[in-house]
């Protein structure tokens, strides 16, 4: 942080008014942030301290001033209001990326109140790693980051925490925050996606569809060939390594086949729809913390969904291999989120998530009634962070019991966990590749006759079910159940 004076600013009276003044802010400090950069490498002339005092180098931010003669009024929508009367403020970073979405938090909250809306420069820098890559600078290698750190804004821990999300309360008469997420935060995120998925920000969508296995990735990278196109429903699939693909043919697909995915951790693949509104596929691999590092990022996107398709094991003896569960609740043994999320809180099933999983496997499978209940199972899901659980399994078994789960895997509940604690909604739709407790191990060649049965439906369900929500623009999602009651007011 440095001691900068706010830029005085006019109100500003309409939401597009309001984006476009924080975009010219924020293109503004970056331009002069990375000609700073520039000047140092060349002849190592540093910012001057003016520059720095000065907020040459600061994010915008956004100020809504909520000063009603009574009470809020009692409007029962899940986000775009609010609860009392205050100054709200975030810093914003990349306006132009995040427009739609800053669009659509500020039209209800200039509609529905009586609002003073100003953008003014910040007190908070833009770190120079978030603007500029090292790498693509000529003689960057003989400079050190501790050199550039002394002269320029760098990352600091301090300012970059999800507090906010995790509950922490606000007290009278303070400034409140805004949205969940500030322009620190956000910036932190942007550049860990692009570095665990291998992709550009740019392509991710705002439907999001999880996996634990690469066979999933081959089989939804089959199908969305065959949805794009002048004839489709999107215009293109990206894939990681700045591949991306428009058409349906040969050249496509083994375009998409050389796509350089084990360079990555968690490579992303994105279906493509104008608005973002198509749906993006993150294999995750497998276990929890790969599952609660990812949502930490893609959170800051605010995504309207994202639901996991994967394997488990099926825990009932009148299950079969191919079977599927929709989880209803989750028994977390995952650990990873106990600091910040107790095990104890209950995280609910979304009554519209659920339904769609419900209806898109019903129009997949051709299967409804009593058929589908006998491949469809609704229940409690256990995620384990130990994946040879069966070699304790005098420890975990009287648990195990007691939940009445139907199924055990490593990521489910991490993913619904960190949807109800980020507020993006969430769904699980597993299918029953083993069943350990039933003497139906996963071996290799039963393995391979599931997998090459069972994946390509279930990864059609999981498409299905995010085109279902997405018909309505997400409209139904935003459920008040995600919402606490010291909430700001953008989703």
């Amino acid at each position: 942080m440095v001691p900068v004076d706010l830029m005085s600013s006019a109100p500003l009276t309409t939401p597009s008014a309001v984006v476009d003044a924080l975009d010219a802010l924020h293109r503004e400090a970056v331009e002069a942030l990375a000609d700073a950069l520039t000047r140092f490498l060349r002849d190592g002339t540093p910012p001057t301290a003016e520059e720095r005092a000065g907020g040459a180098f600061c994010y915008p931010e956004v100020r809504v001033t909520y000063a009603p003669d009574g009470p809020a009024p009692p409007i029962s929508r899940a986000f775009g209001k609010f609860s009392q009367a205050g100054t709200y403020v975030s810093t914003v970073t990349q306006p132009d990326f995040f427009r739609g979405y800053l669009m659509d938090q500020l039209e209800p909250l200039m509609r529905d109140y009586d609002v003073t809306v100003e953008v003014v420069r910040s007190a908070s820098e833009i770190p120079y790693a978030y603007v500029w890559d090292q790498a693509q600078a000529e003689g960057v290698d003989s400079i050190s980051p501790a050199e550039l750190a002394r002269w320029f804004p760098a990352p600091d821990l301090k300012h970059i925490g999800d507090e906010l999300a995790d509950g922490e309360l606000h007290g009278s008469g303070e400034e409140r925050p805004l949205a969940m997420f500030d322009g620190p935060r956000v910036d932190f995120s942007l550049k860990r996606l692009t570095h665990y998925c291998g992709t550009p920000i740019e392509q991710f969508q705002r439907y999001v569809l999880f996996t634990n296995y690469h066979r999933y990735v081959d089989a939804f990278g089959e199908y969305a060939l065959t949805q794009i196109g002048p004839d489709g429903p999107y215009h293109s699939l990206g894939a990681p390594g700045g591949v991306t693909v428009r058409e349906n043919d040969e050249t496509s697909r083994k375009t998409l086949a050389k796509a350089p995915w084990r360079r990555f951790q968690m490579p992303a693949y994105h279906l493509m729809r104008e608005g973002n509104t198509g749906i993006t596929l993150v294999n995750i691999g497998v276990g929890p913390s790969n599952a609660k590092t990812i949502t930490d990022h893609l959170a800051v996107l605010r995504p309207e969904c994202w639901i996991m398709v994967g394997h488990c094991g099926g825990l009932r003896h009148s299950q079969a291999i191919g079977d599927y569960v929709l989880a209803h609740a989750y028994l977390r043994e995952d650990h990873v989120l106990d600091a910040v999320l107790p095990p104890e809180i209950p995280i609910p099933a979304l009554a519209e998530v659920q339904q769609a999983l419900q209806d898109a496997t019903c129009e997949v499978t051709g299967e409804s009634g009593a058929a589908l209940k006998k491949r469809l199972r609704t229940g409690t899901v256990v995620t384990t962070d130990d994946r040879n659980w069966e070699l304790r399994f005098t420890e975990s078994a009287l648990r195990i019991n007691k939940s009445r789960a139907v199924a055990i895997d490593m990521e489910s509940a991490t993913i619904a966990a960190n949807g109800y604690r980020l507020r993006v909604p969430y769904g699980v739709l597993l299918c029953v590749s083993d069943k350990p407790l039933h003497g139906e191990p996963k071996l290799p060649g039963a393995a391979n006759r599931f997998y090459d049965r069972a994946i390509g439906e279930h990864i059609r369900i999981g498409i299905r079910t995010l085109e279902r929500l997405s018909a309505d623009e997400g409209a139904t999602l935003h459920s008040r159940k995600l919402r606490a009651f010291d909430e700001p007011p953008f989703r």
